[in-house]
């Protein structure tokens, strides 16, 4: 996971914070104050606009949408709601 942002930007400030409460490890890029000047954000999102948060094929460029997707990750990065054990097998599958 990697986030593009810069220092003074309190949409950026608001997914740092949800990711720091969350847990979640990311790399960071600080870019440019500049907008003209962000390729690596351009590259990654199509735009210069921060923040950008990039998870594998995820590409999330509005800060709502960013922490409504952090929201379903726990700190070791599955999706939280899934489930933690395997299905009860029905009575036709059972060994016993």
């Amino acid at each position: 996971m990697k986030l593009y942002h810069t220092e003074w930007c309190p949409e950026c400030e608001e997914v740092r914070q949800k990711l720091a409460a969350e847990g979640i490890t990311y790399e960071d890029e600080i870019v440019s104050d500049v907008r003209p000047f962000r390729k690596s954000v351009y590259e990654a999102s199509g735009q210069y606009y921060v923040p950008v948060l990039v998870d594998g094929e995820t590409v999330l460029t509005e800060t709502a949408e960013i922490v409504q997707y952090l929201d379903r990750y726990t700190p070791n990065g599955h999706e939280s709601g899934a489930a933690s054990n395997p299905p009860l097998s029905s009575p036709d599958e059972r060994s016993d």
